[in-house]
């Protein structure tokens, strides 16, 4: 006796519920990993409706999970970019901005200690550190604080 098992597709909102569950994720990256499921013009659209209604997709939740995870990691330009990149309001970056403009100093501080712990010790060591801050996407202001504090006088 052969048995048929049909598998229906998930629909567009139990695709996005799905995506949902594992982590936040922003209307604007839904759209982009579900536009190909997309069977007629506006399903999409009004699935993501829908959630967003219901609380679901939450563009203030984006912005906090993606600060949180990656803020001990890294610089405001690089943060700020992230959120960009995932779509969100210019409104609520320039607030994440000033969020992150009051603990850049410390947070590059740690990045430092994480990776360097000892102050340079030659102008091309100065300089790995320095690259190593801004690639991070901290400001030259704060990564030039960084290492003046780690060493008061570089002596040649």
């Amino acid at each position: 006796m052969l048995c048929h098992v049909v598998f229906n597709k998930p629909s567009l909102k139990g695709r996005a519920l799905r995506y949902l569950a594992a982590r936040e994720y922003s209307r604007f990256e839904l759209e982009q990993k579900l536009k190909e499921h997309e069977e007629f013009d506006g399903e999409l659209k009004a699935a993501l409706d829908d959630l967003e209604a219901k609380g679901f997709i939450s563009e203030a939740r984006v912005v906090e999970s993606t600060l949180n995870q990656k803020a001990s990691k890294f610089g405001s330009a690089r943060l700020l970019n992230t959120l960009k990149a995932k779509g969100i309001d210019a409104g609520a970056i320039l607030d994440a901005a000033a969020q992150l403009r009051e603990t850049e100093f410390d947070r590059a501080m740690e990045v430092w200690t994480r990776k360097f712990g000892e102050p340079y010790s030659s102008p091309s060591e100065y300089a790995k550190q320095a690259r190593f801050l801004a690639s991070r996407g901290f400001s030259g202001e704060v990564v030039g604080r960084v290492l003046r504090q780690s060493k008061t006088i570089l002596t040649i």
